[in-house]
């Protein structure tokens, strides 16, 4: 309805309408330049493409990187420059061709760093120096640079338990980096972040204006590309004046894929030195002050023309919509998104909570099998060690019955030799036939004893009745033997008196 009701009034009176906009116009130049004239120079962004790189289409047909050359172990893809394979012991770098000439400038680094490890190594640098295209042992890159160096350190060298760790240091091109504290001497500044394997690129802007330098670090848990927070800012940092961009990387005993999807230049250039035309002089307060007054006079007038509109047009049902109930309110807007947002948290933590329970159930799991297995092997040791005993006992037995049955022998030998006694030495030879089959029994024993303890079973036995009553048998007829051989061979030994 708006727009029908200003199209009428533009039809009608044109020339009104067209002194309106220009003191709009005005109006906003004059509010724009005291805004950025309190606010101190305002800052124009230029895009630099010569110094950029983005996927897709990042690589040419033959291989190589418009404006840019890659070395060592870089690779560069369709969208991505792998500065570094997840290899033991790699390098590599990505430096621009033309050297930068504007002082003040800002770039974005969009990057992955992914592993399988839950610690990383090397880490990622982004440079600013004098000199390009040099690889080294720092971070893939020169030592002793003279530049700007930002440090995104994955592995923690002094073991501080700092790291992953975000430095800025300068370099006059004297300085040789301390490998072992981590350079911490050399910091700048910086900020712990862990960059390392997160769902959504990570970006780091690195801004230099007017000798401040900012670096804007970007986590990569949200896909909001402009989900910025400061990590560090410098005051009073001098950099050199010309100088080329550059990426490097390098892995160590640990590996981690360092890919860089893409290097967005500007530079930075204040309005004050930009050369815009005014398109006229209302500096003095009379001519404001007329200016107001007439915007206030056609302001009325659109007013009016657009009431005598209404009055000539009434509104039929159904004929325009209502823009209070089709454009919903700045409030309810922010509002809804409030509401997805909370949603979304609760469905990531209710996601969390079912992973927990998860892994909870595991634990409890792992743990049971591990008490049973316990169980079962208490189990088997106390069975062991019955049946070491058994074994042993047996042993004892069997040895009693050797020396039992060679004293009966000899004993029958001798009473052989004597007169009138053949009944004596038909039982003895009785009890010599008894002791053998005991022993031939004890023998089957010992060996099905044996048997059982080197096989491995799930379920154990104890001892048996049967054979703790052959075991008391034995015991009873080595007695009665010994003693019946004993009584004979005093009986025998008293005929001689």
């Amino acid at each position: 309805m708006r727009s029908s009701v200003l199209l009428v009034a533009m039809s009608e009176c044109p020339v009104v309408f067209s002194r309106l906009l220009l003191v709009a116009t005005l109006l906003l130049n004059q509010c724009t330049g005291q805004s950025a004239h309190s606010s101190g120079a305002k800052v124009q962004r230029r895009f630099e493409y010569k110094y950029s790189f983005k996927g897709p289409h990042l690589v040419q047909p033959d291989g190589t990187i418009p404006f840019w050359d890659h070395y060592g172990d870089a690779i560069p893809s369709e969208e991505s420059i792998r500065i570094t394979p997840s290899l033991k012991s790699k390098t590599g770098s990505v430096w621009s061709k033309y050297l930068h000439t504007d002082e003040n400038w800002e770039v974005e680094v969009v990057f992955r760093i992914n592993g399988r490890g839950r610690v990383g190594a090397d880490g990622l640098a982004v440079w600013y120096t004098e000199e390009g295209g040099q690889d080294g042992p720092i971070f893939g890159g020169k030592d002793q640079w003279k530049g700007l160096g930002v440090f995104f350190d994955s592995y923690d060298n002094d073991q501080l338990n700092n790291n992953p760790y975000i430095m800025i240091m300068l370099n006059d091109g004297t300085q040789q980096y301390n490998h072992e504290r981590d350079g911490v001497n050399q910091i700048l500044g910086g900020c712990i972040r862990d960059f390392r394997n997160k769902p959504h690129p990570t970006r780091a802007k690195i801004e230099y204006y007017d000798k401040v330098l900012t670096i804007f670090y970007h986590n990569g848990v949200t896909s909001n590309k402009d989900d910025f927070e400061i990590c560090a800012r410098l005051e009073n940092v001098d950099l050199p004046k010309h100088g080329y961009f550059g990426v490097s990387a390098a892995t160590g005993g640990l590996a981690d894929d360092h890919d860089v999807l893409a290097f967005l230049t500007h530079s930075l250039v204040a309005s004050k030195e930009e050369k815009t035309a005014e398109p006229e002089d209302v500096s003095t307060k009379e001519e404001r002050r007329k200016i107001e007054q007439e915007y206030q006079e056609y302001d009325e007038k659109l007013s009016k023309a657009k009431e005598d509109y209404q009055k000539e047009h009434p509104k039929k049902p159904g004929e325009y919509m209502d823009e209070e109930n089709v454009f919903e309110a700045p409030e309810m807007r922010n509002m809804k998104i409030i509401l997805d947002g909370q949603s979304e948290i609760y469905s990531l933590v209710k996601a969390l909570s079912i992973k927990l329970d998860e892994v909870v159930s595991h634990l409890e799991k792992q743990m049971s099998l591990s008490t049973k297995v316990n169980q079962e092997k208490t189990q088997v040791t106390d069975l062991l060690s019955g049946q070491k005993e058994i074994v042993d006992h047996i042993r004892d037995i069997r040895s009693i019955t050797d020396d039992v049955k060679s004293k009966v022998s000899s004993l029958g030998q001798g009473t052989v030799k004597q007169d009138g006694d053949a009944g004596v030495l038909k039982s003895l030879q009785d009890l010599e036939g008894y002791i053998a089959a005991v022993h031939s029994d004890v023998k089957s024993l010992a060996a099905s004893t044996q048997m059982t303890t080197n096989r491995p079973s799930a379920e154990h036995q104890c001892v048996t009745t049967s054979y703790l009553l052959t075991f008391f048998a034995v015991q009873l007829i080595c007695i009665m033997g010994f003693m019946f051989c004993r009584a004979k061979r005093e009986a025998a030994s008293k005929k001689f008196y």
